[in-house]
């Protein structure tokens, strides 16, 4: 049964979703998102996607991104508005006893929890795992933090020093020269998605056994994960991994490689791949080369292979060369820019953009990923103003027959 104040289907969103029915696979959940900036929100968009009432619970300026700008939208920043849609806000100041007593009978009523205080940050207001599991023992309570909550609980968790700090930006960049971030706030995204499969997980647990539970990320390990195979070659093989450029250190070709006019990524990752290419570049006779036949022959050879491909590939253009190799089974791709990236899912019939609410109000913004036959994803609200709906649910938390559901803080106490 939904929500009192779950939104409800704007004309836009059903004519771009005609097809989907009113309930998502997650309806008639209710989320507490006490959390801000990018992991946390962007887990509780995901979950509103899917069909969750999210309640945003902000302080009395409000969650910081609105105003990381430029770039924006009819003045609100687009940072903010790529993460918060399918939400409703409440602005809560934790220091007040009433709206403290109000973020705790949200708390108290909500199927799931979600936060990123400074670890313990928020036990002073009775909010922590321990104070609003007495109230609601059967709550999902999820955690996100920069470092965890041991040794590195005091530590600021931003996704650029968790970047330098895990090693990423070692990796990243040319081989001689300056450590890099990813243009992406990778791990705080990747966090986010974690936060989102252990809330799930931890929901299939309670629904087998009734038992809510704490679930704890955060940054740093989400990155040591991420880092997948250059984690596994220090753990696993004792090698440190080190800046490579566009290099793989394990596959050749998997680079960007120079055509005519610009360069075009080409992926070799086994043999019958490489013959392919070999036969495609006009050059079948390289497949039978011993230097290049094997995998570990190309990566060891890699030096005497490039300028044979680089010559080779110096006869077309990038666009011409995309077409030929992708005929011929060869994977590979042009460097596009983001507006290229966008058109190029709009051709693949992908449909990478909704439009969220209506007329002069709606705003474009990417589709959810995921896609289901039964219960696709919901594009119901666009991100809202702040506090905007904070009257109804100031009014529904305080009746105490209302059936069960959430609220917010003081942005000082806030693990980014």
């Amino acid at each position: 049964m939904p929500h009192p104040f779950a939104p409800t289907p704007t004309d836009t969103a059903r004519s771009v979703e005609a097809a989907a029915p009113q309930a998502g696979p997650l309806d008639g959940l209710l989320v507490a998102d006490f959390s801000r900036v990018l992991a946390g929100p962007y887990s509780t968009q995901l979950m509103g996607d899917l069909g969750a009432t999210i309640v945003k619970v902000e302080g009395p300026s409000g969650d910081e991104t609105r105003d990381w700008a430029p770039p924006e939208r009819d003045g609100v920043s687009t940072y903010y508005l790529g993460v918060n849609r399918n939400k409703r806000s409440i602005t809560l100041n934790l220091a007040d006893a009433d709206d403290r007593g109000l973020a705790q009978e949200l708390a108290r009523r909500a199927d799931i929890v979600i936060e990123n205080f400074k670890p313990g940050g928020l036990a002073k207001f009775g909010l922590d795992y321990a104070s609003v599991r007495e109230g609601n023992p059967a709550v999902i309570y999820a955690s996100i933090s920069g470092f965890g909550t041991a040794g590195g609980a005091s530590l600021p968790g931003y996704d650029l020093i968790v970047q330098a700090m895990s090693g990423l930006m070692s990796l990243t960049g040319d081989a001689d020269g300056t450590p890099f971030r990813s243009g992406v706030s990778v791990f705080d995204v990747m966090t986010g998605m974690q936060a989102t499969v252990g809330i799930l997980a931890a929901l299939n647990h309670r629904n087998s056994t009734g038992q809510g539970q704490q679930v704890e990320v955060n940054l740093l390990s989400t990155a040591l994960s991420a880092m997948a195979n250059h984690s596994s070659t220090y753990v696993a093989g004792g090698q440190v991994p080190f800046r490579m450029g566009n290099a793989h250190p394990s596959l050749f070709p998997y680079e960007p490689l120079p055509a005519s006019d610009g360069d075009i990524v080409i992926v070799a990752a086994n043999d019958p791949q490489f013959v392919k290419l070999a036969a495609a570049l006009g050059h079948p006779e390289w497949a039978e080369d011993d230097r290049f036949a094997r995998t570990v022959s190309r990566n060891q050879n890699r030096e005497a292979l490039r300028p044979l491909l680089v010559e080779a590939l110096s006869a077309h253009t990038t666009a011409e060369w995309f077409d030929r190799l992708t005929l011929a089974g060869v994977a590979c791709g042009p460097i596009n820019t983001i507006d290229d990236g966008v058109a190029l899912a709009e051709r693949l019939g992908l449909k990478p953009v909704v439009q969220v609410g209506d007329g002069d109000a709606a705003i474009p913004m990417v589709r959810n990923p995921i896609d289901f036959s039964l219960t696709p994803a919901r594009y119901l609200s666009p991100p809202p103003a702040l506090g905007q709906d904070a009257a109804e649910i100031r009014q529904w938390l305080s009746r105490p027959d209302a059936d069960h559901e959430n609220i917010p803080y003081d942005e000082s106490e806030f693990d980014l």
